[in-house]
C-alpha cells in the first residue's frame, strides 16, 4: 500500500494550524480550529483505511480482497455528525458570549488569577496526622452502649 504524500502533508498542516487556533483567547478562531482539527482527522482515518475498492456489495465472483472497508467510512460519518454537533455548539457559545459582552474573547477571570497565583502547600490537606481520629469502631468489635443487648444486637 502506498501512502500518499500529499495527503498526509496536508493532514499535518490542518492539524498544526487547528492546534495552534484552539490556543487563542477568541471563540471564533477556537471553532475554526476544532473544524480544521475534524477535517485532519477525517483525512487520517481516510489514508489510514488504505486504497480505494469496490463497494461492499456482495458478489460470489468478486474475491473478499477487493472490497472498500466499510469501517473507516462509518467513522468519518460518525466524525462528521460530532463536528456538526460540536460546531452547533460552540455557535451558540459564540452568540450567547457577543450577547452577554459584545466580545468574543474569554476573559482572565480575577479569582482564576489568584488561585494560580497561590503557593501550591496546603496545610489542612497536606499535614501529618498524629493518629487516627475516627469516630467509627473497627470492623471486628461487636458494638457496645446503652442501648445495646447483650447478644450484640439493638432491642
Amino acid at each position: 500500500m502506498s501512502i500518499n504524500v500529499l495527503l498526509l502533508l496536508v493532514m499535518a498542516v490542518l492539524f498544526a494550524t487547528g492546534i495552534y487556533l484552539l490556543l487563542e483567547r477568541s471563540l471564533t478562531r477556537v471553532l475554526l480550529g476544532i473544524l480544521l482539527i475534524s477535517n485532519a482527522v477525517n483525512l487520517l482515518i481516510l489514508i489510514a483505511s488504505g486504497p480505494a475498492g469496490l463497494a461492499p456489495l456482495y458478489d460470489k465472483s468478486i474475491p473478499a480482497e477487493e472490497y472498500a472497508d466499510p469501517l473507516p467510512q462509518a467513522l468519518v460519518l460518525t466524525a462528521i455528525v460530532i463536528t456538526f454537533a460540536v460546531t452547533a455548539f460552540m455557535l451558540a457559545l459564540i452568540y450567547r458570549s457577543w450577547v452577554i459582552a459584545k466580545r468574543d474573547e474569554v476573559l482572565d477571570d480575577p479569582e482564576d488569577r489568584r488561585v494560580a497565583e497561590q503557593d501550591s502547600y496546603d496545610v489542612e490537606e497536606d499535614s501529618e496526622i498524629a493518629a487516627d481520629s475516627s469516630e467509627f469502631e473497627p470492623a471486628d468489635s461487636a458494638p457496645t452502649g446503652p442501648d445495646v443487648d447483650r447478644k450484640g444486637a439493638k432491642p
